[in-house]
This record gives structure tokens, C-alpha cells and sequence, in this order.
């Protein structure tokens, strides 16, 4: 459960790799599609683009499913339309961890969080126990969402005060299968030959 699409990708990929590789399933919850995210590029251009950036670097890891929940880009609210779109996904995925990005006001005190990550990162914290009181949002018990008391830990990546590590011993063979495969997506739009894309721009 995090904001923008490539969240996860910053930090967390070599471990989802590692729990898929192990038979584990993982969904992506992306709150928005990114579209406010390059300002070069228009909304319209710029969100279906990062979708299939998403979409293709979670089959990397392993990963079949990924639901954007269709909040707009940078300025996302927390507040109980968030808590409930979060608590519906819980409700139907039922997951045992939930892993969403740092919530905190900073990034260790360095530099400033985006208030998307805050307001997601604290919405997931309440909705993993939103989604498991069938009185709280109980128009999705009405959309056959049964209420979920599984989930067992909320990880929360990116944080300057963590309390747990996953191994990561094999990091290499995550990138160079990231790498290739990227390689090899460009490829299909460019002649069929793995490559690396750019977009140019004439000055």
C-alpha cells in the first residue's frame, strides 16, 4: 500500500522478490497512477506511461496483480474515503503483512516527506485495523468485502527507525534481471533487440 507507483521499488524489491521466489503472494496497491509525478509530461500522458512502468517492473519480482485505488497525485488526503479504499483492498486480498512506505513527517529528519507518502503510510496503519471491524465502513461488508483480522504486521519501508531487516544476500540477480527485462520490454518497440529508451526532446 503506497502512493505513486516505483514506491516499492525504492528499497523494497529485492525482499518481495525473495518472498515471491519462495511462494509467497504479493499484490501492489498503488493509492494513485503517478500522474502528477513528471512535469514534463502531461497527467493524461504521464499516468498510463507509470502503470506500465508498475506493471512491468512487479512481473519482475514475481508479482500478477497490482490495483491502483485512483486517488489523485499530490494531493492525496488522509481522511476516511483513504482509510476506506485501503481497508476494502485488505478486505479483499487478506494479507498477512502490509508493507507501505514511511509515514513520518520526514526522512530521518534530513529532508521533507511528500505529504502523499504521510497520508498514505498513516491511512494504511489505521485501515489494517479498519478492515477487520465490520462497524467501521460497513457498506463494504454490503459489497461482499467480509471483514479481515489477519494481518499481523504493517512494515513500514523507508523508515529512519527500523526494527527489522530481511536479508538480502543475492542482490545482483535482482538487478540483472530487472535490468534485462527492461532491456528486453524496450526491445519489443524498438526493432525487437533488447535496448535501452530514452525519450528525446530537441532544444
Amino acid at each position: 500500500m503506497v502512493a505513486h507507483p516505483d514506491d516499492l521499488e525504492y528499497g523494497c524489491s529485492a525482499a518481495i522478490a525473495a518472498w515471491t521466489d519462495g511462494g509467497r503472494e504479493v499484490t501492489y496497491v498503488p493509492a494513485t497512477r503517478g500522474e502528477a509525478g513528471m512535469d514534463h509530461l502531461d497527467p493524461a500522458v504521464c499516468g498510463p506511461l507509470r502503470e506500465r512502468e508498475q506493471r512491468a517492473s512487479a512481473a519482475v519480482v514475481g508479482l500478477g496483480t497490482v490495483e491502483f485505488l485512483d486517488h489523485r497525485d499530490g494531493v492525496i488526503e488522509y481522511g476516511l474515503a483513504l482509510r476506506r479504499d485501503i481497508a476494502a483492498a485488505i478486505r479483499r486480498y487478506r494479507p498477512e503483512l502490509v508493507i507501505t512506505l514511511n509515514h513520518r513527517d520526514t526522512w530521518g529528519g534530513v529532508a521533507w516527506n511528500t505529504p502523499d507518502h504521510v497520508a498514505v503510510g498513516r491511512a494504511t496503519l489505521d485501515a489494517a485495523a479498519d478492515a477487520g471491524n465490520r462497524w467501521i465502513f460497513p457498506e463494504l461488508g454490503e459489497q461482499g468485502l467480509e471483514p479481515w483480522n489477519g494481518v499481523r504486521w504493517v512494515a513500514v519501508a523507508g523508515s529512519a527507525q527500523p526494527t527489522h531487516a530481511m536479508d538480502d544476500e543475492d542482490p545482483e540477480t535482482y538487478v540483472r534481471t530487472f535490468l534485462t527485462t527492461t532491456a528486453e520490454t524496450a526491445g519489443e518497440r524498438f526493432g525487437g533487440r533488447p535496448a535501452v529508451a530514452f525519450e528525446v526532446f530537441s532544444r
